[in-house]
């Protein structure tokens, strides 16, 4: 990654005179300012990383880029990110990825633009040159949520393979044995951790995930509509259906409703991320619970750390199942039994 002196001597000029020309004073010529910004284009450095490195002030504001503003997950985690932030004496601004790489790095390089202090990404793939450039280019900065393997930065997220077990469990002790899964995307941590928990619960069970009941999701609703419907047109369709997040469980139950199927009577339903609306479906759906709250509060601890000289830590919380009624229900034990009515025949 080239530096303010391999632009100082790609422009020919000094340190200074590059510091003057991208913090736009009046005082360079015309050739120097128009050499030095040939040279930043040349060798693809950035204006907001010398400035940076320069100022002794900060400007007390964070940057947060969450995956889809449109999914209650991240919309109930940038909430906990601006409240946490507020407290400690920063602001926050938001970008919303709405899953797409491209739209992810646009507003990674406007937050730096804007000479934010610290970063908070959740990344909506592992390949994008920006995250390490970004940083080894020194910007304080924690993955919440999702991360990029091999970058050399604090993660704040929620472990999920128990809950996928105790899921798989749940599922199991219900009776159910052709399970499938909606994935998310292969190119996230948290697509393809899903599906491996969720493969290895059931090999725990002896039960097999066939590549039939392995459905390529892109944690949109849509998605989740697709897949159940390709579920659902197999000659044996799988008695119950997980979708890897929230919107896919809600796409799925569109498309289950959409045929004049029944849950959990005639097909069952369980998702990864659990919503508020979920207790208000009908029937409401059994959901592995993030600890949405903490992750934002402890990823903003962990960026302010980095940012006034502290060391940061990773930190990993523990998601939990929440079992509502779209799976069925246990059969009562004979001491959950209703009470015999007695009734004279008189």
């Amino acid at each position: 990654m080239a530096s303010i002196k391999d632009v100082a001597a790609e422009a020919g000029v000094s340190v200074a005179t590059v510091s003057r020309v991208l913090n736009d004073h009046p005082s360079v010529s015309a050739d120097a300012r128009a050499r030095v910004l040939a040279a930043v284009e040349a060798l693809g450095y950035r204006p907001n990383a010398v400035a940076r490195s320069l100022r002794t002030d900060q400007t007390r504001t964070l940057g947060l880029v969450i995956s889809d503003v449109m999914n209650p997950y991240f919309t109930t985690l940038a909430r906990s990110v601006e409240e946490e932030a507020r407290a400690l004496g920063y602001s926050v601004v938001i970008g919303n990825a709405d899953e797409r790489p491209d739209l992810q790095d646009h507003h990674v390089r406007t937050l730096l633009d804007r000479r934010i202090d610290g970063l908070l990404v959740s990344p909506t793939d592992g390949g994008s040159p920006l995250m390490l450039d970004t940083a080894r280019g020194g910007t304080p900065m924690v993955f919440v949520d999702r991360w990029i393997p091999g970058v050399d930065v604090p993660v704040v997220r929620a472990d999920g393979r128990a809950a996928v077990r105790d899921l798989v469990s749940h599922l199991y002790g219900l009776g159910h044995r052709r399970l499938a899964i909606i994935a998310g995307p292969a190119a996230t941590t948290t697509g393809s951790e899903r599906v491996e928990a969720f493969r290895e619960a059931l090999a725990e069970y002896g039960l097999p995930l066939p590549d039939a009941y392995t459905g390529q999701g892109d944690f949109q609703a849509e998605s989740g509509r697709r897949v159940t419907d390709a579920f659902l047109d197999l000659a044996e369709p799988p008695e119950v259906v997980f979708a890897a997040d929230n919107l896919m469980a809600l796409g799925a139950l569109d498309a289950v409703r959409a045929r004049g199927m029944r849950v959990p009577q005639d097909i069952a339903l369980a998702a990864f991320d659990d919503i508020p609306w979920f207790v208000h479906t009908d029937p409401p759906v059994t959901a592995i619970a993030q600890p949405t709250g903490e992750l934002g509060r402890a990823a903003v601890r962990a960026l302010v750390d980095m940012i006034e000289g502290r060391p940061p830590q990773s930190v990993t919380l523990a998601a939990h199942l929440v079992v509502r009624r779209s799976c069925g229900q246990p059969a009562p034990t004979p001491s959950e039994q209703p009470p015999a009515t007695n009734r004279s025949l008189s």
